[in-house]
């Protein structure tokens, strides 16, 4: 009888190991391409990141530097007010109507030979908002104005 009762406490946390090791699999392969560091152009300057990583650039569009290409694809220069990077945008969607010179936004992709290659852009969702790590970054460097309305 205690043989029994011994069987299925093993089978129990034999089961509950399968479980738990399913459940971290599944965690991180959901989280595979979902955790991506944001930085400033300064940040990236400072210490460029490798070529296999994918991360988020923040800052405002520099005036004067959103150039079309064929398609949907774009180029344009993300600055913080320190430093500037050039932006190459070949992605699926067309750029966004707010996505304007001087306006904060986030592009995600990777950082190869100086310049950064995004395929998605966020840009502001009306006239005053900018992304939060954005305008951190912008106080940081002693450029930020608040908007006026």
């Amino acid at each position: 009888m205690k043989s029994l009762k011994k069987k299925r406490r093993i089978q129990l946390v034999v089961a509950a190991a399968v479980m738990l090791l399913l459940s971290a699999v599944l965690i991180g392969y959901g989280f595979r391409d979902g955790i991506s560091l944001y930085r400033s152009p300064s940040q990236v300057m400072a210490e460029a990141p490798g070529e296999a990583e994918y991360f988020q650039l923040g800052g405002l569009v520099k005036e004067g530097s959103i150039v079309d290409r064929a398609g949907v694809a774009f180029d344009f220069v993300v600055t913080d007010g320190g430093q500037e990077i050039p932006v190459r945008y070949e992605g699926s969607d067309p750029r966004p109507d707010l996505f304007t010179e001087n306006s904060g936004t986030i592009a995600k992709g990777y950082f190869r030979d100086g310049v950064f290659h995004a395929d998605s852009l966020l840009a502001k969702h009306d006239e005053n908002y900018m992304p939060r790590e954005v305008i951190d970054t912008l106080k940081a460097q002693g450029v930020y104005e608040a908007p006026t309305s």
